[in-house]
């Protein structure tokens, strides 16, 4: 009977001392995100690009300057602010689209909401009819980019076989505190003309974007690799899930596997980023493949995902109560993006 007890006492402080330890812990944790800027135009005409499509051109000339002061600065909120109450810090790492050229994101960074954190910028222009391009921002301190590359997505009209300009794919190596990880930027063709219609553009983006994937886990199958966007599709859909692979179920996913953390934030809870004809869709997200899902936290893993749908964000009354509040909608004083942010947390064990 002595005994008996001996080994329960022994057992109950061994576990307490495994309890004590764990809590020990700590973690680093760093924000991941992407935000879909909606028409990030700057005031100049530009003769080579369709950019007087844009809201900004839209404008009485008297007006733009102040409309770009107001859209940068509010921008600039929303980046500052993704992540923040969890990680006191802006993103680690966000990936834009819609923005027109590289000047409009050295005028952002340097918003005074954002200049502190001394972002870098990746960016390369896209054949995109409307001039519309992808971009990696990254705070210096945090990320070292090691190679960079723009991936054209050539695909062409099923009927007059001209060709149909987009945006390209961004692709940036480097490391985040010393873990090398790869990210893939995109913004994938619209559904102009109807989902059926143009949903071949997206299964090929979707399939371009395999190659890229593929091509990194030839040379190292545990490559870190996300990718996100607008994906103009849901999660659901083929370019995702036939093309990509990508799962919703943690468990599934394999060594080369994708993990596509906002399925079930769509299926299941019927959540989405942007909305249209009183629908919710999920086009933007964050995927990766199988290594973040490791339990090992001596690199940096995957811990949360998330959409940044702060109430300052959204419309507060009428017909579109609770999508995002466009900039558009608001007139000069107010308004966002027709989109939310999305975010991941990485997170890694330190001593």
């Amino acid at each position: 009977m002595k005994n008996i007890k001996l080994t329960l006492i022994v057992i109950l402080l061994s576990t307490l001392m495994s309890v004590t330890a764990q809590e020990k812990k700590k973690y680093k944790i760093h924000t991941v995100a992407f935000y879909n800027l909606e028409n990030l135009f700057d005031t100049i005409n530009d003769t080579t690009k369709y950019d007087e499509a844009s809201p900004m051109m839209e404008l009485n000339e008297a007006l733009r300057a102040e409309a770009y002061v107001k859209k940068l600065h509010n921008m600039a909120k929303v980046v500052a602010d993704i992540g923040s109450k969890d990680t006191n810090n802006s993103p680690a790492i966000i990936g834009v689209a819609e923005v027109e050229n590289r000047q409009v994101l050295v005028d952002l960074v340097n918003e005074p909401e954002l200049l502190d954190k001394d972002y870098g910028i990746v960016h390369f222009d896209s054949p995109d009819k409307r001039g519309i391009d992808v971009a990696l921002l990254y705070q210096k301190a945090l990320f070292k980019p090691i190679d960079t590359s723009s991936h054209e997505l050539l695909i062409y009209d099923d009927s007059s076989r001209e060709r149909v300009y987009t945006r390209d794919q961004l692709l940036v190596s480097g490391e985040l505190e010393g873990d090398l990880i790869h990210i893939i930027v995109n913004h994938w063709p619209s559904r102009s003309g109807g989902e059926a219609r143009s949903r071949f553009k997206r299964v090929a983006a979707g399939k371009l974007n395999k190659r890229i994937i593929d091509s990194l886990q030839s040379i190292d199958p545990y490559a870190k690799v996300i990718t996100m966007g607008d994906f103009n599709d849901n999660p659901i859909n083929d370019s995702l899930k036939k093309e990509l692979k990508a799962e919703g179920d943690q468990d599934k996913v394999k060594l080369k596997g994708i993990y596509n953390p906002y399925e079930n934030k769509y299926k299941k809870l019927g959540l989405g980023t942007t909305g249209y004809r009183d629908s919710w869709s999920l086009f933007d997200m964050i995927l990766f493949t199988q290594p973040f899902l490791e339990k090992d936290y001596s690199s940096f893993r995957f811990y949360q995902s998330g959409i940044f749908s702060e109430s300052y964000l959204t419309n507060k009354e009428g017909r579109y109560k609770g999508y995002p509040l466009r900039m558009i909608n608001a007139g000069l004083s107010g308004g966002y993006s027709d989109h939310f942010p999305v975010y991941i947390y990485l997170i890694r064990e330190v001593e």
